[in-house]
């Protein structure tokens, strides 16, 4: 499973209107609907209201490679223009084992 972090930052609200139009548009339930897609849901961060969090996940890169050829990336990247976002993206893989059992006692 790949995870991918994606933080939208605008001015005057911008990255937030960004991800109302996505999710009142459709987008994202389409995207949602896409093979390989386990979740794709935007965060709003306390400390930084200019900014949104999208938390992507996929079941491997083929389903990455699958979306990033799909029309819906000419969506996205219109939008992007149209509220002029800037991006910073982390990028994360799943470990096989999960969580170590010595960090098992710090969750409730």
């Amino acid at each position: 499973m790949i995870t991918v972090n994606i933080y939208y930052t605008g001015r005057d609200g911008s990255a937030r209107a960004f991800a109302e139009e996505m999710v009142r548009s459709g987008v994202v339930s389409d995207i949602r609907a896409e093979d390989g897609s386990l979740r794709y849901e935007y965060f709003f961060p306390m400390d930084d209201p200019e900014t949104v969090l999208l938390i992507d996940q996929w079941r491997d890169q083929a389903a990455i490679d699958a979306h990033h050829a799909s029309p819906m990336m000419a969506k996205i990247a219109a939008l992007r223009e149209k509220y002029d976002l800037h991006m910073k993206v982390e990028r994360f893989e799943s470990d096989e084992t999960g969580i170590p059992e010595k960090d098992r006692e710090f969750i409730r």
